[in-house]
């Protein structure tokens, strides 16, 4: 078999082929093909080549906005027979893309039949639908006859297609554009038509305009589907400036009272490119997962306008918290990225940023222009060459029978006689007799100076830069009206917001089923969580050895806080806890506590509460809960311990003044102002002693007085009046306690 001519530049000179540089150029030529004939499209009209080549055969087919439908199939099978060699289901697709509006922006095809839906549904059968082209796609392929654009040969040669279209429209940025490419992509929101006119008709006459500028007219993309940006503007501005970036997009929704203190919420636009029932199932599949407890049920009663109504599960339940767990968990809200990666003249792959391609297009219709123009001054030329040779033989038209009738070579001898053109010699020689009115030639004299007059006109507007921006600046204003933001097409769909500042804490609640939870822990430090408040903690079974620490009684949306004798803060959500059945799990697996320290308190995070931290020596200060979160297994080390001292209190700090009773049984109370309020410290004395450590500290109002309970369960309390002798400053000593104060020196004895 010969050689193929492409394998011999990789050829030695035995013949013998370099696999590398083999593979390496047919990659690079797949991979160029790829990025130029199928993924990017061109800046100038935003077509990839199958749309440019749809749009092209249908208008072969004279399938304009005022003529009748016809048959898909028809449009594919000129397309893929004459200009696209592939897959006539590819093209299709592509073909039912242009037609449906919630795909498109501004749909380029009027499709009539079944062309799928926002529910993911795909478009009947090709022999089923008919198409034509729309006001937009007609205003794309505007003067494409008039030499606008350059044409090239189809791939079997036996036709022409063009390799740009005339563009009388910002498609690029109007309807956007998806593709992946080798190496490379491209992802074009759409925009709103209107603005991008205004956009570039301040572009214009101010071609070195910022993009904060352009902004105050473009504030950002318009989707087909509606929606609610919640994107900052810094973001969008830093996003149209590099050419790389994306938009947050939520659904709209509001709220609607169904009575009796009970409400629904109504979806009424999703996220451009979702599919209605993906979402749908998605939020069912979450329902049944218990991921969204906040949520009882979901409906669809969307017609020809999306309608989802979500149902809470109780009239309790915040709608604004309700939506921000289904903008986390499911497509309600997603990422509309941005990558203005285009073709530059068609030809050179480049990233552009939104000035950058509004200029492109602007350039183009410029050279559209200039190129129509040519085109017309051709046939002003033209033509006014004929009507000259009209004129001469209206002037000698007995002469001009005469040679008609007698002379052997009359196209010779008229040129001879009146210095005419073979053109206009031939010209003259097709004239029929009518033509020889006397009223034809008062039009023919009207038709050459009405062409002297566009001539002139042209000719100024090709020597001058000023007049054909002049001309580009009236088509603008011109499409800004017909799609002007006053009708149903052009008027905006998506707005702007910012997005609510959801507390993160409630957001995360909203993701678990609230129950009520009793916790266990032991001694020995294993954990669990029993369903329910009505427990009987002591009568529930431990390991051999192993007794009750503590319990807690809370819900599962809690995060529970774990105090060490290291003072460290650990956390671990209610609802991650073991369930009841055994002993439970040690928490030692969950957390990374320190050898030698073991857990002394747990209880339930409150926003905002304040809590009391006291070693053993008697040092402490006042903490706010938010401070002690701690976010890794390590945990946090809030109270800082030296030698051989351990943390020892943790109790809240509700009230104005603190009781602290020692091991040498003496009691101190002081007002808990003199104490500091610190997120990490050692602490400050609270009690002198002389020998032994802190027993316990209780902060309580004074005016209600100080409580306690004793061993038996009674319960004591000693007024205001009473509390005198014990009442002091900060590090004194202390007194005996009152008569009746437990033995074990505890406030709950």
């Amino acid at each position: 078999m010969p050689d193929s001519d492409i394998l011999q530049p990789i050829k030695d000179k035995d013949g013998i082929i370099d696999l590398k540089k083999a593979l390496e150029e047919r990659y690079l030529s797949y991979a160029l093909s790829t990025i130029t004939q199928r993924a990017l499209p061109d800046v100038r009209d935003g077509l990839k080549p199958v749309h440019r080549r749809i749009l092209h055969a249908m208008r072969l087919l004279k399938l304009d906005p005022s003529q009748a439908y016809k048959k898909s199939a028809r449009i594919i099978g000129d397309v893929i027979g004459k200009f696209h060699p592939h897959g006539e289901q590819s093209v299709y697709d592509a073909l039912v893309r242009l037609a449906q509006d919630f795909a498109v922006r501004y749909p380029l095809v009027d499709g009539q039949g079944n062309f799928g839906n926002i529910d993911g549904d795909s478009a009947a059968a090709m022999r089923y639908t008919e198409s034509r082209m729309t006001e937009v796609a007609a205003r794309l392929m505007e003067g494409i006859n008039e030499d606008a654009v350059d044409f090239k040969d189809t791939y079997d040669g036996e036709d022409s297609e063009p390799l740009v279209v005339p563009a009388n429209f910002p498609n690029l940025l109007a309807n956007g554009s998806s593709g992946i490419a080798v190496g490379m992509a491209t992802s074009i929101p759409p925009h709103n038509v209107a603005e991008i006119c205004d956009a570039a008709l301040y572009l214009i006459h101010h071609p070195n305009a910022s993009i904060a500028e352009i902004m105050k007219f473009i504030p950002g993309p318009d989707f087909p589907t509606g929606g609610i940006i919640v994107e900052d503007k810094t973001s969008i501005r830093q996003a149209y400036e590099s050419g790389r970036g994306g938009f947050r997009l939520r659904a709209r929704w509001h709220v609607e009272d169904v009575g009796r203190g009970l409400y629904q919420i109504v979806v009424t636009e999703i996220p451009y490119g979702v599919q209605k029932a993906k979402l749908i199932e998605k939020i069912a599949d979450l329902l049944l997962n218990k991921k969204l407890p906040l949520l009882k049920d979901i409906r669809d009663e969307s017609t020809e306008h999306v309608r989802l109504v979500l149902e809470p599960k109780s009239r309790a339940v915040e709608a604004k918290i309700l939506m921000e767990s289904l903008f986390k968990l499911s497509d309600l809200e997603t990422r509309i990225p941005l990558n203005l990666n285009v073709l530059d003249m068609g030809k050179v792959p480049k990233l552009m940023n939104l000035r950058e391609a509004i200029g492109a297009w602007l350039q183009h219709r410029r050279e559209v222009l200039l190129r129509r123009s040519n085109f017309r001054m051709r046939q002003i030329e033209h033509r006014l060459e004929l009507l000259g040779g009209y004129l001469i033989a209206y002037l000698n038209i007995d002469e001009v029978i005469r040679i008609i009738r007698e002379e052997d070579d009359p196209k010779g001898e008229l040129i001879k006689n009146f210095s005419l053109s073979e053109v206009q010699a031939e010209a003259v020689l097709n004239m029929r007799l009518r033509s020889l009115r006397k009223l034809e030639e008062f039009e023919i004299r009207k038709e050459n100076e009405a062409l002297l007059i566009e001539q002139k006109q042209l000719n100024a507007l090709l020597n001058s830069s000023k007049k054909q921006w002049g001309v580009i600046s009236s088509e603008i204003e011109k499409l800004k009206a017909d799609f002007s933001k006053n009708s149903d097409l052009g008027k905006r769909r998506t707005s702007f917001a910012i997005a609510p500042a959801a507390n993160i804490v409630d957001l995360e609640t909203a993701m678990i089923e609230k129950e009520p939870i009793t916790i266990i822990l032991s001694q020995k430090g294993w954990i669990r969580a029993i369903k329910g408040h009505n427990i009987d903690v002591n009568a529930q079974s431990f390991k051999a050895g192993d007794n009750l620490l503590m319990a807690l009684k809370c819900e599962t949306t809690d995060k529970i806080l774990f105090f060490s004798t290291g003072g460290k803060f650990y956390t671990l959500g209610a609802d991650k806890l073991p369930g009841g059945r055994g002993h439970g799990e040690p928490l030692r697996i969950m957390f990374d506590i320190d050898e030698g320290h073991d857990i002394i308190n747990m209880f339930a995070y409150k926003a905002g509460q304040e809590r009391l931290l006291a070693s053993d020596i008697g040092n402490g200060f006042i903490v706010c809960e938010d401070a002690l979160i701690a976010n890794t297994k390590k945990g946090k080390q809030v109270l800082n311990l030296s030698g051989t001292a351990e943390a020892k209190i943790c109790v809240p700090a509700i009230g104005d003044h603190i009781a602290v009773i020692g091991q040498n049984r003496k009691m101190l109370i002081f007002p808990i102002s003199q104490l500091p309020k610190m997120n990490r410290a050692k602490g400050v004395r609270l009690q002198k002693y002389k020998n032994g450590f802190i027993s316990d500290a209780k902060i309580f109002n004074i005016e209600e007085g100080l409580s306690w309970i004793d061993s038996s369960g009674r319960t004591y309390i000693r007024k205001k009046e009473e509390l005198y002798e014990w009442m002091g400053e900060r590090a004194q000593a202390g007194r005996q306690p009152p008569t009746g104060f437990p033995k074990n020196n505890k406030f709950i004895g």
